[in-house]
């Protein structure tokens, strides 16, 4: 299969989900947005990623409509859709849920339960990475993914589990952490969440972030997996 992964900024690339692919055998081409590269037409590859991106409410840059314009044709159609933090929300709204600014910030590693009504078969409780202050609300027809104390909606599937959004990220890296905390300011509020961690805490044991593989891993496999034999 080959993807098209709509990039956002240079701090937030696709991070392990590009070498996941390459390991799979999918080719991938990533369209940088902020570089000032144009979003791909609909329909050109077999799946489309949206990757995270700018949470504030700065004025929208040059390419934001055209994306949303390739969202929408891509929900009408049959391409997987799958959206990462920005890019989940990005998609939630487009189906008509509400994106809300969160009660607190959620910043570091945080426990995610797995929803009852999940369609994918991940383990009851992991932990995964999170970088947010933004959330989004349930669309209509679609299933929850699960949920952390903070966020209690971190993702959820829709149209048979053809279009995924996650605000968690399986994809991190130790050094795609790194690069944010490098470059990017920290959500709103994350001084005073209950929900945040330091840089030590995030980046120390970089076992976690090898437990975030197969978490991945499993997602992935079934996303596309699920799209083949729609």
């Amino acid at each position: 299969m080959h993807l098209h992964l709509l990039q956002h900024s240079p701090h937030r690339g696709p991070a392990r989900l590009g070498d996941w692919l390459d390991s799979m055998g999918h080719s991938h081409t990533v369209f940088h947005l902020d570089q000032g590269e144009l979003p791909p037409r609909p329909g050109e590859a077999d799946a489309l990623v949206v990757l995270d991106g700018p949470e504030g409410a700065d004025p929208a840059p040059g390419w934001e409509r055209r994306e949303r314009k390739l969202i929408d044709r891509t929900l009408d159609g049959h391409t997987p859709l799958l959206g990462i933090g920005y890019g989940a929300r990005l998609i939630a709204e487009a189906l008509g849920a509400t994106v809300s600014r969160g009660t607190h910030a959620e910043t570091g590693w945080q426990a995610i339960t797995l929803a009852d009504e999940s369609p994918f078969d991940l383990p009851e409780r992991f932990e995964a990475f999170t970088w947010h202050r933004a959330i989004f609300g349930l669309p209509d027809d679609a299933l929850s993914l699960g949920g952390s104390q903070a966020s209690p909606l971190q993702g959820f599937a829709w149209d048979a589990g053809r279009v995924v959004g996650l605000l968690c990220h399986l994809e991190a890296t130790p050094e795609s952490v790194a690069a944010m905390l490098d470059h990017l300011p920290r959500p709103e509020g994350d001084a005073r969440s209950p929900y945040r961690q330091d840089r030590a805490a995030m980046l120390e044991d970089g076992r976690r972030f090898d437990r975030l593989a197969p978490l991945l891993d499993r997602l992935m496999t079934q996303w596309l997996r699920r799209v083949r034999a729609a």
